[in-house]
């Protein structure tokens, strides 16, 4: 049976409408971020996103973790289809658009504790190792797999900046949640109309209003690591002058590129 809606359709009826009126505001608004130093931000992100989410769901979709429905999707690269792959560009824009209403900033310097940095670390490493046990299961290979994929990006993030993290941690939640929950119903009335299905098989069967957990916590994460991945990368540039090496190679950088 042909679903009634297609992936591309997802992306016209649920997410190109907020991510223009987001990025419009973003725009038009004093308080908001813009400019060159937040979009390279998103920019970066988009490419780690790209490259990072590639491999993981080239490795699931052919163990039939998910599959798609019939009509549901153009065509495919590798195993993952294009729509899929323009949902890697997509969802770290609208996410980025929404944080830059909110924008989170502390005065705080890049030399946190070093107790703080391995107790991020070690949070991240334990995600990826609690992850790799999980694979060995059927029914948790999916959150498995999941967690094993996070693990890693926590460990870097949370390494480099936990301290600054939790000193924003409140417009910081509030740029996670909003486009998270947004991101929940979508895929909830994507899953109910048959564009895309989840494995009984390779999940745990525990759901949130429907939504298996495993789709709800890979929404989560990958905002997270959004969120997370822009904040710190301004807080970096405006903290660049307590990294002598860094800052006089961007002074140096800035100077040539003036020159005629």
């Amino acid at each position: 049976m042909t679903v009634p809606l297609t992936y591309f359709g997802v992306h016209l009826a649920f997410i190109l409408p907020p991510l223009l009126i987001l990025g419009w505001l973003a725009f038009r608004r004093d308080q908001a971020w813009w400019g060159v130093r937040p979009l390279s931000g998103l920019g970066i992100m988009i490419c780690l996103a790209v490259v990072y989410t590639t491999p993981f769901t080239n490795h699931l979709i052919p163990g039939e973790v998910w599959w798609y429905g019939e009509g549901a999707v153009v065509a495919t690269v590798w195993h993952t289809p294009i729509e899929e792959y323009l949902f890697f560009v997509l969802q770290p824009i609208l996410t980025a658009f929404w944080l830059f209403q909110i924008p989170a900033t502390a005065d705080r310097s890049l030399a946190i504790p070093h107790t703080h940095r391995l107790i991020g670390v070690g949070g991240g490493l334990s995600v990826a190792s609690i992850g790799w046990l999980l694979t060995g299961g059927t029914s948790t290979y999916y959150l498995g797999w999941l967690l094993l994929w996070t693990g890693p990006i926590l460990a870097i993030q949370w390494g480099f900046g936990l301290t600054y993290l939790w000193a924003v941690r409140r417009p910081l939640l509030v740029a996670i949640a909003v486009p998270t929950v947004y991101l929940w119903i979508v895929d909830r009335v994507a899953i109910e109309l048959g564009i895309w299905v989840i494995s009984d098989t390779y999940t745990t069967g525990y759901t949130l209003l429907g939504l298996p957990i495993e789709e709800a916590l890979f929404f989560l994460v990958t905002n997270i690591f959004i969120v997370q991945g822009i904040v710190m990368y301004l807080w970096l540039l405006d903290r660049i002058h307590e990294v002598p090496t860094l800052s006089r190679a961007l002074t140096r950088f800035s100077t040539s590129s003036n020159e005629p």
